[in-house]
């Protein structure tokens, strides 16, 4: 148990300090950009190729994509050694690490409502870490076919969503990329192959294509969602998608548990974290990180902003 919340809380830090590190970058092209006057039109359009290719070369964005595959590799690690419902909570408050990298890389205040937030979230997660019991073991073979369905359907979900829908279009595309991203974490858990390693049942297993095809879905329908509107509302809608759908799969289908007595604790813990998570999404030191990140593509990566302040 010990070992599977190390971690996921390494991957919760790793996942905020790469895009604090890639927020970083993005912004040293834009200053360099600045400087030649390459911008001059308007702050909000969207970088060239040539920029975004330069971003992706800086030392920073390299260090920070570093750090995604450590974060990578830290959900899986972290979704097969402790309940769903604790390590992807663990995984989704690495917001709570982002705003503070941000304060300090990137001199971004932070709020009394986001240090309250933020408080929430740890507090809520030690209690959630006290009151789990056992990752479940067991698992259907039906299972496996169901995330390597599931994972390309939501994707598909995802991409009609954004050519449909206009109001809320940033809120609704976050929360299929974190329902995506549940089905990476529900995935890894059921992945066969790995212990004992076993290669022929790992590359025959349904289940890492899904774990492969979500990983990937899941991170281009955020970046998206980041560029059609609110960043908050992305950033609070992922959150939401990412600890819920796989938190309950692990308890209805998995057999994860709770500590004796301890479930009422656990429902009010998980609760807790999410909405603070939520809260926390709205930081400005967290819209800073998220932000440098959309902008960062070039023109045709996603759809064009829909904000309505000028």
């Amino acid at each position: 148990m010990t070992t599977g919340i190390v971690i996921a809380v390494i991957g919760s830090f790793a996942f905020a300090a790469a895009a604090v590190l890639q927020a970083l970058g993005a912004d040293q092209v834009a200053q360099r950009a600045a400087t030649r006057d390459e911008r001059r039109r308007s702050r909000r359009a969207h970088p060239s190729l040539r920029s975004t290719i330069a971003t992706m070369l800086t030392r920073a964005f390299l260090i920070g994509f570093a750090f995604d595959i450590v974060g990578f590799v830290a959900t899986i690690l972290s979704a097969r050694l402790i309940p769903l419902f604790l390590s992807q909570t663990i995984i989704s408050a690495r917001l709570v690490a982002t705003a503070l990298l941000a304060m300090v890389v990137l001199h971004v205040r932070l709020a009394v409502r986001d240090w309250i937030a933020g408080t929430v979230v740890v507090a809520s997660l030690v209690l959630l870490a006290v009151s789990a019991g056992h990752e479940g073991t067991v698992n259907d073979w039906w299972m496996h076919w169901a995330v390597l369905v599931a994972g390309p359907a939501l994707f598909a979900l995802g991409i009609v969503v954004m050519r449909r829908i206009r109001r809320h279009l940033a809120a609704a595309t976050g929360l299929i990329a974190g329902t995506v991203f549940g089905v990476m974490a529900v995935a890894s858990r059921i992945l066969d192959g790995l212990d004992p390693v076993d290669l022929g049942s790992l590359f025959t297993d349904p289940a890492l294509y899904a774990l492969l095809f979500s990983g990937i879905g899941g991170f281009y329908l955020f970046t998206v969602a980041l560029q059609t509107g609110s960043v908050n509302g992305a950033a609070a809608a992922l959150v939401v998608g990412q600890t819920v759908l796989p938190g309950a799969v692990g308890i209805i289908f998995l057999g994860d548990v709770t500590r004796a007595g301890w479930g009422p604790v656990a429902i009010v813990a998980f609760v807790a974290a999410v909405v603070g998570g939520v809260v926390l999404a709205s930081s400005g030191a967290v819209t800073a990180v998220e932000s440098a990140d959309a902008t960062n593509m070039p023109t045709g990566f996603g759809h064009s902003p829909h904000e309505s302040s000028p």
